[in-house]
């Protein structure tokens, strides 16, 4: 199916492709953005109920950075938002609440994204989030994009949304990310700091530029592969795409991550449809207690897929 949806007579809405969902495929995307399962999503596609505008696709087709789909919807004028219900908490009192933010779900809800959010799932749940906080995005004080799976901390008393954002503005908060990235790391450890602000081909990317914000990232290296290094990093500061675009800085883009230089070889044959990041754990003083307080994650099963394969090709070297 090549053709935009062209009946006069049904609803149909253009959805932009997030940033995250480029250099995935159609179904993947779609499936991601609707909170459809990938063989629903494939048959919207076949069936012409989805399409990208403006160039010939077919459901294995990888998006490009600038494409939008159109989708027809049955409800238009009701969207009723998903819940990510394989979302699970790892942390809750009458305070905060920290989930483990599975991969393909917004922080919050945004211009056209149709997908699970986590704000809206917590409060599908029953979870009571404070109101403070920007409309829509209440209760966040700070977020993980869409294809990044891991921890994050929402807000559910105003006491914490204070004191929860003033910890994250100091960068008193230490949050802990695990990723794998192409090629063999010279160092064990090292410190990444160049500005980062947005790239001039696209406004959904990001790069190294004199004209950004200061950034600063810290890595150790956890394991080494002749193709590959999985690295233990902190941030000092939290800019948009900030390890991403860091790693591709330094010639060693994540694996998985296409749109900042990632071989696509690479990651098809380990299985991967995403960058390989995780948020694993996050380390602050409690807001009423002040007690240090650690939360710890897992990977998830793509990921650790992935590194199992990785690991195994190594292995046979």
């Amino acid at each position: 199916m090549n053709e935009r949806i062209n009946d006069v007579d049904s609803k149909s809405r253009v959805l932009p492709v997030p940033d995250a969902l480029v250099g995935r495929r159609f179904d993947v995307a779609l499936s991601k953005m609707m909170g459809l399962s990938r063989a629903k999503a494939s048959d919207l596609i076949d069936s012409g109920h989805a399409a990208l505008i403006d160039r010939p696709y077919s459901k294995s087709t990888v998006l490009l950075d600038g494409d939008a789909m159109e989708v027809r919807l049955e409800s238009p004028s009701h969207h009723v938002e998903p819940v990510a219900s394989e979302m699970s908490i790892a942390y809750e009192d009458d305070d905060i609440v920290v989930v483990d933010k599975p991969v393909g779900v917004a922080a919050h809800a945004s211009v056209g994204w149709t997908g699970p959010t986590v704000l809206g799932s917590l409060m599908a749940r029953g979870v009571h989030i404070t109101s403070y906080g920007a409309p829509g995005r209440h209760g966040i004080v700070s977020r993980l994009d869409v294809g990044t799976s891991g921890l994050m901390l929402v807000c559910k008393s105003e006491l914490a949304y204070k004191e929860m954002r003033r910890q994250f503005a100091q960068h008193e908060v230490v949050k802990t990310y695990h990723a794998l990235v192409q090629g063999n790391l010279e160092q064990d450890r090292a410190t990444i700091e160049a500005p980062i602000g947005r790239a001039k081909v696209s406004d959904f990317r990001f790069t190294v530029t004199p004209m950004g914000k200061e950034a600063i990232t810290h890595w150790d290296v956890l394991e080494r592969f002749s193709e590959a290094t999985l690295v233990s990093v902190n941030l000092e500061t939290g800019r948009t795409h900030q390890i991403r675009v860091h790693f591709s800085s330094i010639k060693h883009p994540l694996v998985g991550d296409h749109m900042y230089g990632a071989n696509p070889k690479m990651a098809e044959e380990l299985g991967l449809d995403r960058q390989w990041l995780h948020a694993m754990r996050l380390e602050f003083r409690h807001p009423r207690t002040h007690v240090w307080t650690r939360v710890d994650s897992q990977y998830p099963t793509d990921l650790e897929h992935a590194l199992d394969a990785i690991r195994a090709r190594h292995s046979q070297q």
